[in-house]
């Protein structure tokens, strides 16, 4: 089994070996792009590092609806090309790249007019399994279905007998998309690439025009660092601006940020065993089954303020409300609402005003020698992106580069991942967990799960639930921060698990046990694990207060309340 380890001894050594010689490829930027990107210039036999300012996935790439689809609505736009590419992705993660992460998942469309809308909605979602089909990558999904209203109304009694006239199933698929990046780094690394997060770019190495490196602050150890490379790639998405600005060149293109809410809810809340598909005046809304939860979004709404902690507002909860109980026979309330999210998309900026009707396309570009830049795109299309940006750096680099290979290079965990799931009621038996535990654990790591159940064995304490977040196992919690890079509380609650919005408490009453869980693989001592408690619990409580703003501006303000780093 390849496997991949990244505790604090591995980022030191990563980061120290970067500096050491001159690297091929030096990646800024570890969401799902830059760690993709990485793993892409690795496997072409390229000697590859990766910086991240914050944490893996920390930006945009933790925030999404956590769908893995081929945008329904872009066949609406007439937008075959990027539909027919992300379909064709799609396909690829279910069936060979990550099984273990991306899961199939059942969405319905009620239709609201008789006649012509079953025709023209049911025409779409047709064309949108043909293109899977023919995408050779779309047989693991099942086809589109047309329902009755009758039908419609006992897979989802949620929904008002008035709300539809019939209804429309089909399938799209989700993943925990801050989890598949950490494992995307992961796999990046088990290839060879040098890796570190909490490494600040904070300015380009230039040897005349050319730019030949960066200098990387380590924001959690101190110190600063010369990293030499012969091609960087910009992958900052949102900052990708403010990264160009450090070479003093005004970019070929410039990224706008449009920021999308998520509310979370109990899955005792809405009544229905699949997913909901709503039209709304300006996008689309989804509610998206998660576990013993459902998401609900998405917002679309120019956003120029913080791009590292971006507000939900009171107005942003009322409207995804508003809307989700437009077809609810019981409505949801604010009590119900157990988690909220932001995140920016990072659009290529455009003539339109209108944010949903920015591109989603990408684009590569070579602004000065030296340096790559890859912005805009959609989290599903990651490889495509990152084998564009690495096809570009190629260029630069005066030597035969192999091809593209990463679709044919499966993550970390899904080799064997089928067989392991087939075993699941030996591996309970073998383990001493319930099997719904084991299952949980196998679509969180695939065949890595054989690491935490060897920690369990271990120390059999770690085979119990984590106290108010009864769905995670202590084993989980010390196995982010021993192997997956996670070096603060917020890293573990917010990015490696989702307890920071699937419980009521948004993980403040588990922050002192998993903080004490992590204390002994990062050498914290009883002050830091204060410090850490302490900082969670006034994150928690300025993304409460923004929540109760009216509007972006007190929303951000009321955010930036609390400290972004814990202080050492």
């Amino acid at each position: 089994m390849r496997t991949a380890k990244l505790g604090p001894a591995e980022r030191a050594e990563s980061l120290a070996g970067m500096a050491e010689r001159e690297l091929d490829v030096l990646v800024v930027g570890a969401g799902v792009v830059g760690a993709g990107t990485a793993l892409d210039a690795v496997t072409r036999g390229l000697s590859t590092g990766l910086v991240e300012a914050r944490d893996w996935a920390s930006g945009t790439s933790s925030r999404s609806s956590k769908l893995i689809h081929g945008g329904l609505r872009y066949l609406e736009m007439l937008d075959f090309a990027l539909v027919r590419e992300a379909l064709k992705e799609r396909g690829l993660l279910l069936e060979r790249l990550a099984p273990h992460l991306v899961k199939p998942v059942p969405f319905l469309y009620p239709l609201q007019h008789k006649g012509w809308e079953r025709l023209y909605a049911g025409s779409g979602v047709a064309l949108y399994d043909a293109m899977s089909m023919t995408s050779g990558h779309g047989r693991g999904l099942p086809a589109h279905r047309h329902l009755t209203r009758s039908h419609a109304l006992r897979i989802a009694p949620a929904l008002k007998k008035d709300a539809l006239v019939g209804a429309l199933q089909y399938y799209d698929a989700q993943v925990d998309d801050a989890r598949y990046v950490a494992t995307l780094v992961r796999t990046a690394t088990a290839y060879g690439a040098k890796v570190a997060n909490r490494a600040r770019v904070t300015g380009f190495l230039r040897e005349g025009e050319r730019v030949v490196g960066a200098r990387v602050q380590d924001v959690e150890g101190g110190g600063e660092y010369e990293i030499h490379a012969k091609q960087i790639v910009n992958a900052t998405g949102v900052w990708t601006d403010d990264t160009q600005a450090m070479v003093g060149e005004r970019g070929q293109f410039h990224v706008r940020a449009s920021k999308g809410i998520h509310l979370v809810v109990p899955k005792d809340r809405i009544n229905a065993a699949t997913g909901l598909i709503l039209r709304t005046e300006k996008s689309v809304l989804f509610v998206i089954p998660w576990g013993r939860h459902w998401i609900i979004g998405t917002t679309d709404t120019d956003w120029n303020l913080d791009k590292a902690h971006p507000a939900a507002s009171s107005a942003d909860i009322d409207y995804l409300l508003e809307h989700v109980n437009s077809v609810l026979s019981v409505p949801l309330t604010r009590d119900d609402v157990e988690g909220v999210y932001a995140g920016l998309r990072p659009l290529l900026a455009g003539e339109s005003d209108a944010t949903s009707k920015l591109s989603r396309e990408h684009t590569v570009a070579h602004p000065v020698p030296g340096l790559v830049v890859v912005a805009g795109g959609k989290y599903t299309t990651y490889r495509v992106m990152a084998k564009d940006a690495v096809d570009e750096a190629v260029h630069g680099l005066d030597q035969r580069v192999a091809e593209c290979v990463t679709e044919d290079i499966p993550l970390l965990g899904a080799e064997g991942y089928q067989a392991l799931w087939n075993a699941r009621a030996r591996i309970a038996q073998r383990t001493g967990l319930h099997v719904v535990r084991v299952e949980h654990l196998l679509n969180r790591f695939g065949v890595l799960a054989e690491e935490i159940f060897e920690l369990i064995a271990a120390h059999p304490a770690l085979g119990e639930p984590l106290p108010a977040a009864e769905d995670y196992l202590k084993a989980e919690i010390v196995y982010a921060a021993s192997h997956e890079g996670a070096l603060h509380l917020d890293d573990v609650l917010t990015r490696r698990t989702r307890i920071s919005i699937e419980t009521f408490d948004r993980g403040t009453r588990s922050a002192r046990e998993a903080a004490e869980l992590m204390a002994p693989v990062l050498g914290w001592d009883k002050d830091q694990i204060e410090r850490e408690v302490e900082h969670y619990e006034k994150r928690v409580e300025a993304e409460r207060e923004s929540q109760r703003q009216p509007d972006d501006q007190t929303a951000d303000a009321a955010r930036l309340g609390a400290p972004d780093i814990v202080p050492r």
